[in-house]
């Protein structure tokens, strides 16, 4: 099992990172929220466990928001020292699976990721996405064109699966550095037309139909032939 734990408090981070490793987990560790933001945008993960409360400007609620903005399921378990009623509430209705409040016992923190992970598994699993001869696992992120699997970073496949999962659809550049990045971007940054253009390369280049197609002053589409089928 792969943990993304982020969690500011060091002592408290080395305790339940000690624990899952001892229960076979494979745990990353961070403690603030940019670069636990990163790790969770870019990884594959079977559960996250997140602090509510981080430093910085990025705390455990915008990291949620930024996962469920882009359809990412990972169960997270949300840990925090706002017990009332009313944080509990707003941590689910953010997107959190559970949520924890500090102190607690490791033995309960341990069976409360064994439930997520139960109920994850219990999911039905997304099909695998198509767009002419394109073809995408959401479960094992491999990609396929022509049957020719195709390597992709992750950004570069996180792109690539909401343009699929909007097929037809225009989707703005805006669109896109919230669903991929998570966070708010400068809008003039060309971080999206640089990692669009090396998708194109590895989806498009090869092959004598292009899929992904620049819509100017207004963002990417991605879409099959009209003569496909």
């Amino acid at each position: 099992m792969r943990c993304l734990l982020i969690e500011d408090d060091k002592p408290t981070a080395q305790l339940i990172h000690d624990g899952l490793q001892q229960s076979g987990c494979a745990v990353t560790m961070c403690h603030d929220g940019k670069t636990g933001l990163g790790h969770a945008s870019e990884g594959s993960w079977d559960v996250i466990v997140l602090d509510r409360m981080l430093p910085g400007d990025i705390d455990g609620l915008d990291i949620l928001a930024a996962l469920r903005s882009r359809d990412d399921r990972t169960p997270v378990l949300i840990l925090s020292a706002l017990s009332s009623l009313d944080e509990r509430i707003r941590g689910l209705r953010a997107g959190g699976d559970d949520y924890l409040t500090k102190p607690f016992a490791f033995d309960e923190l341990m069976v409360r990721i064994e439930a997520l992970i139960r109920r994850a598994s219990q999911r039905d699993e997304p099909a695998l996405m198509s767009v002419a001869d394109l073809r995408l696992d959401p479960r094992t992120r491999r990609v396929f064109r022509d049957n020719k699997p195709i390597v992709l970073q992750p950004r570069e496949y996180l792109l690539l699966e909401y343009l699929v999962r909007h097929q037809g659809e225009v989707v703005s550049r805006k669109m896109l550095l919230s669903a991929v990045w998570g966070y708010h971007f400068d809008p003039e940054t060309n971080v999206i037309d640089v990692q669009m253009s090396r998708l194109r390369n590895k989806i498009d280049k090869d092959f004598s139909v292009a899929l992904i197609h620049t819509v100017r002053g207004v963002g990417y589409t991605i879409q099959a032939p009209a003569d496909h089928g």
